[in-house]
């Protein structure tokens, strides 16, 4: 089955962070405080896929205020943060919000992502994935992480879903409720 076949049963995607919605790096300041970058496509992404009922959930090995500042920014409900083990936490979130692994698709970047891809239906990866993590995925983005790719996997998975057009009309013309 194509990506875009199995992307159209897809009702939320799950994203780890660090390579992902970041770039990877850890910048240090003089007082050893860590900040990340995001890239504010991959945000507005979200906030879109979110008004098409397309949930997003983070799953990340590290904690990080920055980023628990940034998930509650989006109003991402499903933020789970120090868990280098996936499968449990993919578990969880399946439980609670009565899913299948069948509706799940996840973007990874490295060996960490490896256990959450084999579960869902749609494993994605980032441009600069390690080839392992490119070698499980039915998808693979034409963006690094932290530079779009996750505005290009929500973009896929609601183009698939056809939802795309109808996201660009209620954004573009306010009389439908932009």
């Amino acid at each position: 089955m194509s990506a875009k076949e199995l992307a159209k049963n897809v009702t939320m995607l799950i994203c780890d962070v660090d390579g992902v919605f970041t770039d990877g790096g850890l910048y240090y300041d003089e007082f050893g405080r860590v900040s990340k970058r995001f890239d504010v496509q991959d945000g507005f992404g979200v906030k879109l896929a979110q008004r098409m009922g397309l949930e997003v959930a983070v799953i990340t090995g590290l904690e990080s205020e920055a980023v628990r500042l940034r998930i509650l920014e989006l109003g991402i409900r499903e933020y789970h943060a120090g868990h280098k083990k996936k499968r449990a936490v993919v578990d969880d979130i399946c439980q609670r919000n009565n899913l299948q692994y069948c509706d799940l698709a996840y973007l990874g970047d490295d060996w960490v992502d490896a256990e959450a891809l084999s579960l869902v239906h749609l494993p994605m990866a980032v441009a600069n994935a390690q080839e392992e993590i490119k070698n499980m995925a039915a998808w693979v983005s034409a963006y690094p992480g932290g530079k779009g790719a996750v505005r290009d996997a929500l973009r896929f998975i609601l183009q698939a879903k056809g939802s795309l057009e109808l996201a660009w009309k209620l954004w573009v013309e306010p009389e439908h409720g932009a």
